[in-house]
């Protein structure tokens, strides 16, 4: 490789850090063409660039950059080595894990990841960088953390007017029932002033006999 050829490699791999915020080192050395090849299908479909440089040319284009904020990196800069640029954070970190199982395999293997600025080093942080919280994720927990106490006050208040709404018939009820005998005892007084007018004419039936006894008299 020419000087020109590798002050070109140099510009792209500082072109890809200065745009993601995320990177991880890993090391391909024991797949065959053929599972490399797969292994960029699978980060082209996910989105996940891939890219595979000499050390040295990596080194170089980290330290242009800032020799301090990516110091962390540079003892895992050895044997062959894949970038792998992604915006998800824990991207690169899903696709390594399903590639191994995929192959029932540990490669490749996890030589560092570069999350935001924090460095994690080393292939035992492989399961935790895959349950890393993205972006998205952390805005929805946030959300649903906003969105609980406003729930469980509108869900208080509509068990309120539920209960309320159950509750009508009762109180209605025994207002009804109580009326009920008021029609009732009401209803006896009006034949009760109909005996009183009656009474005189069941009194005036003795003045029959009365007559009967003046005309007596005459016929004797």
């Amino acid at each position: 490789m020419t000087k020109q050829e590798k002050n070109e490699v140099i510009e792209l791999l500082k072109g890809k850090f200065s745009q993601y915020n995320n990177f991880y080192i890993t090391d391909t050395e024991s797949l065959n063409v053929e599972q490399v090849s797969k292994l960029r299908r699978v980060c082209f479909d996910k989105q996940v660039e891939m890219k595979v440089a000499k050390n040295t040319l990596i080194k170089k284009a980290l330290e242009s950059i800032d020799a301090e904020k990516y110091a962390g990196v540079f003892d895992s800069l050895h044997k062959v080595t894949a970038l792998m640029f992604s915006e998800n954070p824990k991207e690169p970190a899903m696709i390594l894990s399903g590639f191994r199982k995929e192959n029932n395999k540990d490669k490749p293997v996890l030589k560092a990841a570069f999350i935001n600025g924090d460095v994690f080093v080393g292939d035992n942080q492989l399961k935790a960088l895959t349950m890393i919280k993205t972006k998205n994720e952390l805005i929805g927990d946030v959300i649903g953390l906003l969105q609980a106490p406003i729930q469980r006050v509108l869900g208080a208040l509509e068990n309120k007017d539920n209960a309320k709404k159950e509750e009508v018939p009762v109180e209605v009820a025994p207002v009804a029932e109580a009326a009920a005998p008021v029609a009732e005892t009401a209803a006896p007084e009006v034949p009760a002033a109909e005996v009183a007018s009656e009474a005189p004419a069941a009194e005036a039936t003795p003045e029959a006999p009365a007559t009967d006894a003046t005309d007596a008299p005459a016929e004797a």
